[in-house]
Parts: structure tokens; C-alpha cells; sequence
């Protein structure tokens, strides 16, 4: 055995590889990214190991690994698990062979997703397993657990990490190397892998019965425990990352009950009737969804317990956003009768953290993109469909080039419904080149088949940039460190049947905005492709400057807002540790007066 320092991701990762995992898939969503690249990196070559072009296509890859009796892991966002849930709610019927565990990293706050989704709500919804890791350590040995459980019960088992466990840091114990379990291979049996309704009768009337003897396995479960004083007659009743902030505020008290749940769905009923035996009052502390609480109860109801349940519903708990030691100190405090919780340290004198809005980088192309369009666009009716992205951010002023942003993919459709009300405007749809192949060829299709007017944008960077970086179908690399052949957006557009179709530098702001205007004024499906890598990746070392023949209007920092431009004593100057030289605020100075700096 050797010991690791790793990220909470990292060390998913490499429980299922100390699992026996023979293939894992996924597609990059933060915070759940790094545990693909972590087996990548780890791998010898016997894992296949993919970023699928989407979470469906990942789940089904997976699917069809687990059928054949490789053990298999699925990762993604919460918002991920609704583009896989057509695959997942029938596979929850058909079952594996193989063992099988879908990582839905679940991200309260929401600090980067579109919603704050509870992946325990889908693994009731689904009638399947899920585990809920309160650590990186833990998260370690659960995932194994995790496996275990799928190939026992034959079922697809949900892992939901959120984001504070994703991105902490600890030391693992794992081995030397690494063994796949090896597979038997595919058996034909189309009375067990295709789905029919006969067979959906049946399989759903095993679940519903299969499910309470899980429940009753997980109530001996080693992660669901019962710690403090167990004749108390208050408990807190948690799970996932807050028990870690439980655990904190509590220190070495011992005037309450702590009832931590790892497995909350089939809830370990045994397992909670005797932690809650003698407790008058349990507070539920969880993030997201009330599911722990409406199990107690649930509980509580079933079987007349003399019990007071407060947490989200009695308005103790937030519904949205996370927990953490400082949100939770107080509340605990009140609930305990204590003053405060003497044990725990006092960060009331710490400052406030700055706020720090996100913006797009200094030199990203897409900020050259936008302002193409917008500069094309001026004083005609326009509308800006965007998409989940890096150039999510075209919303922030002085920009203020996203009109829509729904989900991924979304832009390219919401163009056209806007096209078939507001028929006198010129509707644009914003999809970058990763999200284009995840997403956005479906929608491109639908205008087509439908003869919608739309303008389609690609903003091709050459990567999966908010995620970090990873590879996608358009820049010829995968997971198994193959170089592949890349996939032409323009021949796939070519091959759609879309007639008009250009490729241009956002950069060359003259050309590209007559390219703008050239495919807004074209009937029927437009596309530009706005090819330029992202800044992050190609590390430019160019610097731009500023002559004394700047007339201080102010022009380049009010229209395109590149953090790479400042004020310092009331006039304009570049900041040299970010600018990066890309040009665009010296092609819409009016005096010429920016200029690449002399070495």
C-alpha cells in the first residue's frame, strides 16, 4: 500500500479503480471532472476510459459494459443526471451484471450549475441505491461499497458527492496497482437485456420488493452510525458534508445524539427507529432536499413515535443553498439550549471574502465574438440565445450579449422559438464547440427539418474550457491518450444540409462583422463558426500598451470589458500581468492609440 494526497474527486476515482472498474465514461462537468482524468492517469491501459459526448451516450457506453460483466463508473453534474435519466429509469429496470455506480456530483449553492438538483430525489424517483459521502476518505471506501451493492442486487446504484466533498483534500491508503475484474463477456438473453412491458411489470414488482431488504442491509451499513450521549433526548439527524459540519460544531460534546445517514435511499429503517429510540426531538440537517427529514417523518407517522422533527419544513434549515460550520453553529446552539457551542473555534471576527463576479478572461475570444455580433447588430432588433458555457458570461455588462440561457443545447432551439414569434428580428444561437457536439446538432436539425431563420454561432475555442480544458470530438485526442481523426464542424453542417456557412477570427473584428451582417441578412439556417483557441490553453505572451495619444475616452473599457484594461489615477492602462495581446481593444480605438508593446 502507498499513501496519496488527493482531491475528493481523485479519490472516487481510485476506489473504483481498487474496485476492479474496467471502463469508465462520463462528460466533464464541474465538480465532478477530475475523476475521469484521475483514472486516465492512473490507468495502465486496461480500463477503457472516455468522455462520452454526452452523459446519455456515457450511461448507455456504460450500460452496455455492465451487461457483460465489467464493473463500470458513470460520472457527471447533477444537471447531467437529467440528460442520462431516459437510459438510467430503464436500466433501473432491466438491472446489470457488472457492477455499475453513476457518480452525480450534487453542487449546493449553486456555485457553478443552473440549478441546486438533489441526486437522492432521482435515486427515489429511479428506485435505486444511493450512497452519500460525508469525505474524501470515506468517499474512498464507499465507492467500493458502492460497487459491491450493484452487483449484488444486479441494479445501477447512485454516488453523490457535492461539491465541498469533490474538492477537499486528504490522504488515502491505496494499493501499488491496480486489477480489472474480469469480465465473463455479453450472454444473449433477450428475456433479461430487452425491455418490454411484460418484463417491466415484473422487474418493477422485484424492486419494490428487493428495495426494503437493501434498506434492511444498509441499517448494519458501517457509514450509517450513532455517536454522543444515546440515551440523550435530542438528536440531530444528518448525512453527506454537513455531518462533517456537525461534527465540528459538536467537538466533544456530548449532551446529543448524532445520527449520521450514508445511505438514504432505501433509508435504513431498523437502523433510524432504534438510533431515535428515547429522543423527544431530532433536528435534520442536510443540503437540498428535506429527504432525511421526511423519513423521520415518515417514520414517526408509521409508527406513533413521541416525536418533534424540525428542519426545512419547520423552517430551521435553509431549503436552498449550503450548510456550513458557521450557518450551522447558531442553529445547533439554539437547538441544544446552549449559550453557543464553546468547543468550536470563533471566526466572528474573520472579514467577509470579497465578491469577485465572474468575467470572461482577459484575451478570451469569445469576448471578440460577442462584440462582433453586437457591433454588426447595432440598431436592428436582435435576439441572443445562449448556452452553458465559458461564454455564459457574454451576459455581463458591457457586453450584455445573452438574451436566454436555459440548459445545454437549449439556444439553438429557443432560437427558433423565438424566430416564429418575433419573425422580424434577427434570432442568434451562442453553442461552443464542445457543447455543439453534447447537444446542439439535434437542435440544428429541428431548423432545418422545420425551415426556422436563425443565425448559428459556434464559438470554437478547441476545448472544454469551464470544466477544464478536456478533450471533446472536434480537437482529435481521447481519454486513452489516442490521436483520432477531428470531427469537422463544418462538414458536419455541410452534411445537415445548412448552405451558408463561414469560418472567421473573432479576432479580426472588420471581417468578422461583416461576416455577422452577411449571415443575418441570409434567409433560412446561417452558420458562423468563430475559430480561435482558448487563452487559457495557447498562453499567449504579448502585451499591449497605451501611447500618450490616448484621448481618455474610455471607449476600449466600456464596450468590450476586458480585465486586461484598468483605471489607474482616472486614465486607462493595461494591466500587465493580464493582458495577453489579442489586439481587440486597439482595432476599436479611435485614436490608435493601443498598440502591441516593444519587447
Amino acid at each position: 500500500m502507498k499513501t496519496e494526497y488527493v482531491m475528493g474527486n481523485a479519490a472516487i476515482a481510485l476506489g473504483a479503480l481498487a474496485a476492479g472498474a474496467g471502463l469508465a465514461a462520463g462528460y466533464p462537468g464541474t465538480p465532478s471532472s477530475e475523476i475521469i482524468e484521475t483514472i486516465a492517469k492512473f490507468n495502465d491501459g486496461n480500463v477503457h476510459v472516455e468522455w462520452s459526448v454526452n452523459e446519455k451516450a456515457a450511461l448507455e457506453v456504460a450500460a452496455a459494459a455492465s451487461y457483460s460483466g465489467a464493473r463500470t463508473l458513470v460520472t457527471m453534474k447533477q444537471v447531467g443526471l437529467n440528460v442520462a435519466s431516459d437510459p438510467l429509469m430503464s436500466l433501473a429496470y432491466v438491472g446489470v451484471e457488472g457492477g455499475m455506480v453513476i457518480v452525480s456530483a450534487d453542487d449546493p449553492g449553486p456555485i457553478s450549475s443552473q440549478t441546486e438538483q438533489d441526486t437522492r430525489r432521482f435515486a427515489s424517483f429511479a428506485r435505486i441505491p444511493v450512497f452519500d459521502p460525508a469525505s474524501p476518505e470515506e468517499a474512498y471506501q464507499m465507492i467500493q461499497d458502492a460497487f459491491a451493492c450493484s452487483e449484488k442486487y444486479h441494479t445501477p446504484v447512485l454516488f453523490r458527492p457535492t461539491t465541498r466533498v469533490c474538492h477537499a483534500y486528504a490522504s488515502i491508503e491505496i494499493p501499488e496497482s491496480f486489477s480489472v475484474k474480469t469480465p465473463a463477456g455479453f450472454v444473449k438473453n433477450s428475456n433479461r437485456w430487452v425491455i418490454f412491458p411484460r418484463l417491466s411489470f415484473a422487474n418493477h414488482t422485484m424492486i419494490e420488493k428487493r428495495n426494503p431488504e437493501i434498506g434492511e442491509e444498509y441499517s448494519s451499513y458501517r457509514f450509517n452510525t450513532v455517536e454522543g450521549d444515546l440515551s440523550a433526548s435530542k438528536a440531530i439527524l444528518t448525512g453527506g458534508i454537513s455531518y462533517a459540519y456537525v461534527k465540528e460544531i459538536l467537538r466533544n460534546r456530548k449532551d446529543v445524539k448524532l445520527i449520521r445517514v450514508a445511505t438514504p435511499h432505501p433509508i435504513p429503517e431498523r437502523f433510524l427507529l432504534q438510533a431515535l429510540e428515547g429522543v423527544q426531538e431530532v433536528l435534520c440537517i442536510e443540503e437540498l432536499s428535506p429527504v432525511l427529514e421526511e423519513a423521520a417523518v415518515s417514520l414517526t407517522g408509521l409508527h406513533h413515535l413521541p416525536l418533534t422533527v424540525l428542519g426545512k419544513r419547520s423552517g430551521h434549515i435553509p431549503h436552498a443553498g449550503e450548510n456550513s460550520a458557521d450557518s450551522l453553529r447558531p442553529v445547533i446552539a439554539a437547538f441544544t439550549g446552549a449559550a453557543d457551542c464553546p468547543d468550536s473555534p470563533d471566526l466572528s471576527d474573520m472579514p467577509a471574502l470579497p465578491v469577485r463576479p465572474p468575467v470572461l478572461c482577459a484575451g478570451c475570444p469569445h469576448r471578440a465574438s460577442f462584440y462582433a455580433v453586437k457591433a454588426a447588430m447595432k440598431g436592428k432588433k436582435a435576439n441572443f440565445c445562449g448556452d452553458i458555457g465559458c461564454y455564459t458570461l457574454g451576459n455581463a455588462m458591457p457586453l450584455d450579449m445573452v438574451d436566454t440561457c436555459l440548459c445545454m443545447g437549449a439556444g439553438v432551439t429557443m432560437a427558433q422559438g423565438l424566430h416564429w414569434i418575433n419573425p422580424d428580428a434577427v434570432n442568434f444561437a451562442f453553442i461552443g464547440d464542445s457543447t455543439f457536439f453534447a447537444s446542439g446538432m439535434t437542435g440544428v436539425v429541428n431548423a432545418l427539418y422545420n425551415q426556422a431563420r436563425m443565425v448559428l454561432v459556434v464559438l470554437d475555442n478547441s476545448t472544454t474550457a469551464m470544466t477544464g480544458h478536456q478533450p471533446h470530438p472536434g480537437t482529435g485526442k481521447t481519454m486513452m491518450g489516442d490521436i483520432v481523426a477531428k470531427i469537422d464542424l463544418v462538414k458536419i453542417l455541410e452534411g445537415m444540409g445548412v448552405q451558408k456557412i463561414r469560418v472567421t477570427d473573432p479576432l479580426d473584428l472588420s471581417k468578422a462583422v461583416e461576416t455577422v451582417k452577411d449571415c443575418a441578412a441570409t434567409e433560412g439556417v446561417s452558420a458562423i463558426i468563430f475559430k480561435s483557441p482558448c487563452v487559457a490553453i495557447t498562453k499567449p505572451d504579448g502585451l499591449m500598451e497605451i501611447g500618450e495619444d490616448c484621448i481618455q475616452c474610455h471607449r476600449c473599457i466600456r464596450e468590450i470589458g476586458c480585465p486586461g484594461l484598468v483605471i489607474r489615477e482616472g486614465k486607462v492602462a493595461v494591466d500587465a500581468g493580464l493582458c495577453t495581446g489579442c489586439g481587440l481593444c486597439a482595432q476599436l480605438c479611435p485614436k490608435n492609440a493601443i498598440y502591441p508593446a516593444k519587447r
